[in-house]
């Protein structure tokens, strides 16, 4: 399989995964607050790449960590909990299209602060991806006007984030082996998460007989070992095999998949809204787009 291959099957099982995944936070909140979420999300994923992946940490050399220590902030420690409290307050739908703000970020952060250089037509591509999400996002508003959008504020910041990761991960982990990178993300990430967990009072009122909250830690399950554990190392995955603007352009189809999730539970959708998901099609076609 040529790179060109591997570009759009990543892209693809991604958009699959990460975009089924606000459904599955949306459902956990059920039974968890959103620190819990966000601190069991890291446990979990954690426990699962350490019990199968731990071989790939003897991979990382010493020059490695601190940029380990940097995209583990950034893309996963902070996102991972300013997601769970933003999905608290707005449609997990209207969450996933926020995030399409990554690539916007990516080529900025990318051109100003780590010398990538990018193409007007990628430039073009971002900013009709940008165009489409507005659409699905003033709709969605229309939609739901009882919810508070000052969330959004949580996951521009999310964004900002994960644009960070992308643009470190390519310039100074391009050497390491994707699974290498994400292993060493959770494995400074446990403890820390742990401590985070200490401070709620899940150990004090955890029970088995709680259905609603082995329901939740069902959903964190399969959040962390499929929707974290194994996105991320494809993710990392795509990033080195493309550049990092097209691997966050993952985040303009994510919302189609979330879309159709939130409808499924209920959730409103528009005509507007589908013209606006073309769009951003589009928008992604052009970023991928050399010349």
């Amino acid at each position: 399989m040529n790179n060109q291959q591997q570009k759009w099957l990543y892209f693809s099982l991604l958009s699959l995964v990460w975009g089924s995944s606000f459904i599955l936070m949306k459902k956990a909140l059920l039974g968890v607050t959103p620190i819990q979420l966000g601190a069991l999300r890291m446990i979990f994923t954690a426990v699962f790449l350490l019990s199968v992946a731990t071989p790939s940490l003897k991979k990382i050399e010493k020059k490695h960590y601190k940029y380990i220590f940097y995209t583990a902030i950034a893309g996963t420690f902070i996102p991972g909990f300013l997601f769970a409290f933003a999905i608290t307050n707005i449609d997990s739908a209207v969450v996933a299209i926020l995030n399409s703000l990554t690539p916007f970020y990516t080529l900025i952060l990318g051109a100003l602060a780590f010398g990538f250089a990018f193409n007007r037509t990628q430039f073009y591509g971002i900013l009709i991806g940008l165009v489409g999400t507005l659409i699905l996002i003033l709709k969605g508003a229309d939609l739901n006007p009882d919810q508070n959008y000052w969330y959004a504020l949580l996951i521009i910041i999310a964004s900002f984030g994960y644009a960070l990761n992308a643009n470190m991960i390519k310039k100074y982990l391009n050497d390491l082996n994707a699974l290498s990178i994400v292993t060493g993300n959770f494995l400074l990430l446990l403890i820390p998460a742990i401590i985070v967990l200490s401070f709620t009072d899940f150990f004090k009122t955890f029970d088995l007989k709680n259905e609603m909250l082995m329901r939740s830690l069902g959903y964190i399950a399969i959040l962390s070992i499929v929707g974290t554990g194994i996105a991320k190392t494809i993710y990392n995955k795509l990033v080195q095999v493309s550049d990092p603007v097209f691997s966050s352009s993952v985040t303009y189809v994510i919302p189609l998949v979330a879309i159709f999730w939130g409808v499924l539970d209920g959730e409103k959708l528009s005509a507007l809204q589908i013209f606006g998901g073309v769009i951003i099609l589009l928008g992604v076609y052009l970023v991928n787009k050399k010349k």
